[in-house]
């Protein structure tokens, strides 16, 4: 098939589009987009399926979520959309986005919400993250340079906004106790430095590094003995679980259902349930790298069916099981 994205977030569209590539479909990802941009798309590239996906720059406002809606549907080839903001987001932009689009199908990382897209009346899947094997993969040439180190964004104004949400506790369990013991973290992502109110403690600034171009991440999961990953939810995990276990790296993060469905713990990543875990844990494991080596080594063995190449399969198959593709 031929199947164009409408995307240029980094964080996605280096993901599912590869993995369909690698499933043998053609793909073209849109980049950047303007008025005219789809229309030559679909007529030069002449695609079989387009996907858009996520929140970003490409379907940011009402205007740009109506251009799209109305040059997709005037093609009449299927329009697919990915929710990647479900569960937080959905009422507030998922949703909005969707009955504004009216994409043919919709796939959601929340396996619940597939029934309540489907009592609105739209077709909906379940589509979990994966990783890109081409971009998130073990490689010996990096030392170790950190002991422990935090990829991700910090988030401080949706921390605020719902202080129930899940990630505020994963915060509190994972990275809280470290700092407030003067156990050295180094965090790559945007606005660390202003997580001091949400943590109870301030981040060293010579700990913050900023951020990290979503292509280099894999070496810094190849250069710390310890990665620590907050999680969002307890009955999902997060796109940065998958990497980080596929690019070898030893993973340190809250101990969840969603968690333990996937994965198991002392086998493939170790997890923590309390402030006072985390620092056994980690004062442990800092003491043990061999236990560490091993650790990370089985997770790339019980990560790899977790591919974009096998999610890509997996949504052809769910789009054929719904006759919107043949």
């Amino acid at each position: 098939m031929r199947i164009l994205f409408i995307d240029s977030n980094e964080l996605l569209m280096y993901g599912l589009a590869n993995g369909f590539k690698e499933a043998g479909h053609k793909v073209l990802v849109s980049g950047k987009i303007s008025e005219n941009t789809i229309p030559k798309l679909i007529s030069r590239f002449k695609p079989d399926l387009i996907f858009s996906e996520g929140w970003g720059e490409e379907n940011d406002n009402v205007w740009k979520q109506d251009l799209i809606a109305k040059q997709i549907k005037a093609s009449g080839i299927p329009h697919i959309y990915w929710a990647v903001e479900d569960p937080h987001f959905t009422l507030d932009f998922s949703l909005p986005l969707i009955l504004r689009m009216k994409p043919d199908f919709v796939f959601t990382l929340s396996e619940p919400l597939v029934n309540f897209y489907r009592k609105l009346g739209i077709r909906a899947g379940h589509l979990d993250f994966g990783y890109e094997p081409s971009i998130h993969y073990p490689n010996s040439k990096y030392d170790t340079k950190y002991s422990i180190a935090v990829v991700a964004n910090a988030y401080p104004e949706v921390l605020k906004q719902s202080p129930q949400h899940f990630r505020n506790q994963s915060l509190t369990t994972l990275i809280k106790p470290l700092l407030e013991e003067n156990i050295r973290i180094d965090f790559w992502g945007k606005d660390w430095d202003k997580m001091g109110d949400i943590l109870g403690v301030s981040i060293p600034k010579d700990w913050i590094h900023g951020y990290l171009p979503y292509k280099d991440a894999y070496k810094v999961y190849n250069s710390a003995q310890i990665i620590i990953g907050p999680q969002n939810y307890k009955s999902q995990v997060t796109q940065r679980t998958y990497e980080i276990l596929a690019s070898g790296g030893f993973f340190l993060t809250s101990d969840t259902d969603g968690v333990r469905e996937l994965f198991t713990p002392g086998e493939d990543l170790i997890v923590s349930s309390s402030p006072e875990q985390t620092l056994e844990l980690v004062r442990h494991y800092l003491k043990h790298p061999e236990e560490c080596k091993a650790i990370s080594e089985n997770a790339l063995k019980t990560v790899s069916p977790h591919s974009y190449k096998n999610r890509a399969k997996q949504a052809i198959k769910t789009l054929k099981n719904e006759y919107i593709i043949k």
